[in-house]
Order: C-alpha cells, then structure tokens, then sequence
C-alpha cells in the first residue's frame, strides 16, 4: 500500500478527531494518533495521563498497542496530532523503530495542517533494534 494524499488527509483527520479523547489533565497537552497498517486497517490512541507520570502513555504507543493486540504487526504509518506539531517522544521512536524503520510519521497541527512527514529512520538515527541484541 502506499501512502497518497487521501490516505495522508484521512490519517490526519483521525488523528485529530480522537485527539479531544485524550485525557491529559496535568500537561493540558492532548495528542491523537492513527495508526495505518499495511492491510488498511486505521487503530487510533490518545495520550492517558497519570498523577504518577511513569504510569502515563503517549498516543502512538497507544495505537501501537492496541494494533498489536488486534493482532496487527506491519505498519505503514502513523499520524499524530497536536496542537503544535509536536513530535514522537524518545520512547514513542523506539517503540515505532520494533514494527519498522520505514514507517511513515506525519505530524500534524490542531488545524490538521501537514508540519513534518519523515520515516522512523529520520526520526530515530541509530536505533536499538532486536538484531542487536543477537550480535
């Protein structure tokens, strides 16, 4: 499957959309994401806050794991929202870079304006993958 500007904008919009879920009560900063995969499936999260900030996760972890938990391993890409652009943690890279270097990442505004599009790769140069733990 590869990634046109309909599939782009409709990620983007998903993203937005459940980003108002988000429950973030101590940063005030609510993200969305929407998780592509290679078969066309879309699994969206939203960042849950927790007065214990270890316990908190991000939105793309969020898709991830529910996406893994539906069974769902090749991804083709990921859209997140915020009100700024904001990009993927170190963790949320990490946890990207297990299902794919090439992923696409799509950051997007509160307007559902395109601000970055880069890869996994791009993001997390250098990253920790399973084969390193073989060598």
């Amino acid at each position: 499957m590869t990634l046109n500007d309909e599939k782009r904008q409709e990620l983007i919009h998903e993203a937005s959309q459940v980003r108002s879920r988000a429950y973030a009560p101590y940063s005030n900063y609510q993200v969305g994401a929407a998780l592509l995969t290679k078969k066309g499936q879309i699994f969206t999260g939203v960042n849950v806050e927790n007065a214990a900030y270890p316990d908190s996760i991000c939105a793309e972890r969020s898709a991830i794991f529910s996406a893994v938990s539906a069974g769902e391993r090749e991804f083709e890409a990921i859209a997140v929202a915020t009100r700024n652009g904001g990009a993927p943690c170190g963790s949320c890279r990490q946890v990207l870079s297990e299902f794919g270097l090439d992923i696409e990442v799509l950051l997007a505004d509160e307007n559902e304006n395109l601000l970055q599009q880069s890869t996994v790769r791009d993001l997390l140069p250098g990253a920790f993958l399973g084969r390193d733990l073989k060598e």
